[in-house]
């Protein structure tokens, strides 16, 4: 794995060539720079190990791509994705499924890029305690006069290629690697200007190494008895596979984008919350995983958006192992509310829809956000830059603040006939600025119950639920 993450490494950093600086799209290319190199080094590449891994996460972020697309909303695709394909390796690789873990080097790999995000988030991490490199003492007694070598040797050397031994420059280490696979197995090699690095498996090494001198002289030699290594493994797998969550008769998938309203959901009793939202539509696949990390009977579905309606409909087709009611609800207000008022003792599938549409109907959102371009539209004059307050298609208010477009789209909605308003605020508004517009609500319609949650999301400077 780790002769593996460093052409991980090596492939994003020639991925990087010539780039001054990057934007989202040098970064996707400079990772799946990294796909081609780590499985270039490796002569028979094994799924189920950080290759798998590695390459299903750039994959994924990769597609999810758009043309606002975030390094922090790149990495938040990459590292989720990580975790779900470590979560599988075990279904990849018999070995892992027999010991209930998953795969090692997968495993490290997600901290690592991880601790990538925390940085970029702006994270301040407090330094560990410093760990001495200090090996443990091997226990030769676990290989006795009496013991069957069954695992051979593993051996790794750096060879710095000798021009009086060979063409340098013509040097093809695909024929080595040949060679390698005739006389060992989990062959990793490749060649760096007049190095060559190799991993193999082997239980005859010494000729291994008397074939390789004929082609220079060894920079670096390590060579270790794996029946030690077997008995000496003790590292703890902090990645174990996740039991399957107990059955029951209803589960709960949505879709939203900002931390804030992902979690409000979960703490409602959603099951997952997909991220994803205008312009950010989820896969089917997204679907699909969603409903595969669920043991219920029946699954209802919330796209809270009129274009992912489709997407959820098509998963629900592609999946057959529970009952997928799609709901076509168009707002994270018509959401919010259903799943808040969702009865999951009932047994009948049909009323429980049928409760849901009507509390759909009973709901009003009002939605804040700047306008890209002049137009006009229901009556209302719309200049780019300035923030409109619409619900579903319609216009209702245009002004250059964003609190103040609130204010009156929260006036012509009559926030007053309503018992509760819900103000979601986005990542864009400053705290005091939001702040101050939540008093100000709570201070204009006393009879309605006001409450302010941080939502996080893009796109949207506010929502307001109105129930």
């Amino acid at each position: 794995s780790g002769v593996i993450l460093s052409r991980i490494f090596a492939g994003i950093a020639k991925g990087f060539l010539g780039n001054g600086e990057a934007c989202v799209k040098d970064v996707a290319k400079a990772f799946e720079c990294g796909i081609s190199e780590s499985y270039g080094a490796v002569s028979v590449p094994v799924e189920g190990t950080i290759l798998t891994v590695y390459r299903d996460a750039v994959r994924y972020a990769n597609s999810r791509i758009h043309d606002d697309s975030t390094l922090e909303e790149y990495f938040e695709d990459f590292t989720k994705e990580l975790r779900l394909s470590l979560d599988r390796t075990p279904e990849l690789l018999e070995v892992l499924k027999e010991a209930g873990v998953v795969d090692s080097g997968g495993a490290g790999f997600v901290y690592i890029a991880e601790g990538m995000k925390l940085a970029l988030d702006g994270t301040e991490i407090e330094s560990g305690e410093s760990v001495e490199n200090n090996h443990a003492a091997i226990d030769m007694s676990t290989f006795t006069e009496d013991s069957v070598l069954e695992f051979g040797y593993c051996t790794e050397f750096l060879l710095r290629l000798q021009s009086c031994k060979t063409d340098v420059e013509a040097f093809d280490e695909k024929v080595w690697i040949d060679y390698l696979n005739s006389v060992g197995e989990s062959v990793v090699a490749f060649k760096e200007g007049s190095i060559v690095k190799v991993h193999v498996h082997s239980m005859h090494p010494g000729e291994i190494l008397n074939h390789c001198q004929q082609y220079g002289e060894f920079l670096t030699l390590k060579m270790e008895n794996m029946m030690l290594q077997h008995h000496a493994t003790t590292i703890q797998n902090a990645f174990e596979v996740q039991p399957k969550k107990p059955h029951k008769r209803y589960g709960i998938v949505t879709v939203a984008s900002g931390q804030g309203i992902k979690d409000t959901f979960t703490s409602l009793g959603a099951d997952v919350v997909i991220d994803g939202g205008q312009s950010m539509n989820p896969s089917a696949e997204d679907f699909v995983e969603a409903f595969e990390s669920i043991n219920a009977d029946t699954i209802f579905v919330f796209p809270n958006n009129s274009n992912i309606v489709l997407t959820a409909k098509q998963a629900a087709v592609l999946y057959d192992k529970a009952d997928i009611r799609v709901i076509s609800n168009k707002t994270i207000g018509e959401g919010y509310a259903a799943i808040s008022m969702l009865d999951t003792e009932s047994e009948d599938v049909d009323a429980i829809l049928a409760e849901i549409d009507e509390v759909i109907a009973s709901v009003v959102t009002g939605t804040v956000s700047r306008a890209s371009r002049d137009t006009e539209k229901d009556g209302i004059a719309v200049h780019n830059g300035d923030y409109i307050g619409f619900v579903g298609d319609t216009i209702y208010v245009d002004s250059p603040n964003a609190e103040e477009t609130a204010l009156k789209l929260s006036e012509t909605l009559h926030a007053e006939k309503y018992d509760v308003m819900l103000l979601i605020c986005g990542k864009d508004p400053a705290p005091e600025a939001a702040e101050t517009l939540f008093k100000e609500l709570k201070q204009t319609y006393k009879r309605t119950e006001v409450i302010m949650i941080d939502g996080g999301q893009p796109i949207f400077d506010y929502l307001m639920i109105l129930e």
